[in-house]
């Protein structure tokens, strides 16, 4: 039997893995930060960082709080809670983003080996493809291990990237933050990118199982919403040595260590930043896989043990085909509808019909 967490460890885990689904593809390499960020000025910026947080904190704390109530560890359990019949309408949703999802970090990972070593993108779709596999096998708790174990690797590369740019760029991050530039959509640009990364919330329920009470469940989702964001605060500030050019650049991350000229580090942060493109297809296959185990095994069957590998070998297959299509910026464009679905089928029932039930059913247990 799997020992429960204990002190600090319950409250910081499902912050890391949250963090470490979020942070694959385009926040990683600034892509996103440098459009919902950066295009709000250095001060703008940092401000819409604060709305993205708070978006965040709020939407894992009480996430997390109604899973710990009504023991709901993966997304179709507490749809079904939450919206009953209509829970389908999320499952729909979540395959057309998690085919798009798994698409991107494929022609992502690709891109990066091929960019860095100038071997054929195959080679970095196989590697993406094998450590997920190797992952989601191994089960939860080697996730959420090695999840953890990347999310500090993670943290202190970012740290020595943002030292090695205040060292040499110093005096250019103070003149855009004495700038004061703070661009009117602010607000707008950090909400838009907290809801763009919702879906990632319902993926990891399964790191909620050891709260048992709503202090836990609650400080730990407050905490999920600050350990999610401050990568991308780090980011922004590094941008600040060349912020105009540097925002209006397809992979911002490039042009900085074009600046800094430190081939080694840039090869430690590429390391990085492919773990979280493993980590991000992780979350995603294990949270769908999650779903089916837990179909089959509510109807009284046994899961065969083939239904787990089997799943994810098809998803990643799935992944790899769409990412050699020429329908990637096809359903990429298609991403920001799916945003809304959220929205309307989790966020808004989450936050009004969601905190009534955690309520009602703690006025029931009193």
């Amino acid at each position: 039997m799997e020992k429960k967490k204990k002190g600090i460890t319950r409250w910081l885990i499902p912050g890391f893995i949250f963090q470490s689904v979020t942070i694959g593809g385009g926040y990683g390499t600034g892509a996103e930060i440098a459009q919902y960020f950066g295009a709000s000025g250095m001060v703008g910026g940092l401000l819409s960082a604060l709305v993205t947080l708070v978006i965040w904190a709020v939407m894992c704390a009480v996430t997390f709080e109604f899973v710990r109530v009504f023991k709901t560890y993966d997304y179709g359990s507490m749809m079904k809670e939450l919206l009953g019949k209509a829970g389908f309408l999320y499952d729909i949703l979540y395959y057309v983003m998690m085919f798009i999802v798994l698409g991107v970090l494929n022609a992502t990972a690709g891109s990066m080996i091929n960019a860095l070593t100038g071997a054929s993108s195959w080679i970095g779709v196989i590697i993406l493809a094998a450590g997920v596999f190797v992952l989601v096998f191994l089960g939860t708790e080697a996730i959420e291990k090695v999840l953890s174990f990347w999310s500090y690797v993670l943290y202190a590369v970012y740290i020595i990237f943002l030292i090695a740019v205040m060292v040499k760029f110093g005096g250019n991050i103070s003149a855009e933050f004495a700038k004061g530039e703070i661009a009117p959509n602010w607000f707008t640009n950090g909400a838009n990118y907290a809801l763009y990364n919702l879906v990632v919330v319902p993926l990891i329920l399964y790191t909620v199982r050891d709260c048992d009470t709503r202090k836990e469940a609650v400080g730990s989702g407050v905490l999920a919403g600050i350990i999610g964001v401050v990568p991308g605060i780090l980011l922004l500030l590094v941008m600040g040595a060349d912020f105009a050019n540097v925002t209006a650049a397809e992979t911002p991350v490039t042009v900085i260590f074009d600046l800094l000229n430190m081939r080694w580090l840039y090869i430690i942060f590429e390391i990085v930043l492919f773990g979280t493109l493993i980590e991000t297809g992780t979350g995603f296959i294990k949270a769908f896989t999650d779903r089916i185990e837990t179909s089959i095994t509510r109807s009284g069957k046994e899961l065969a043990p083939w239904v787990h590998p089997a799943l994810t070998v098809g998803m990643v297959i799935i992944g790899i085909i769409i990412s050699t299509f020429g329908l990637l910026n096809l359903i990429v464009k298609g991403y920001g509808t799916s945003v809304w679905g959220f929205l309307f089928i989790y966020a808004i029932p989450m936050l009004t019909y969601g905190v009534y039930k955690i309520v009602k059913a703690t006025k029931n247990q009193a």
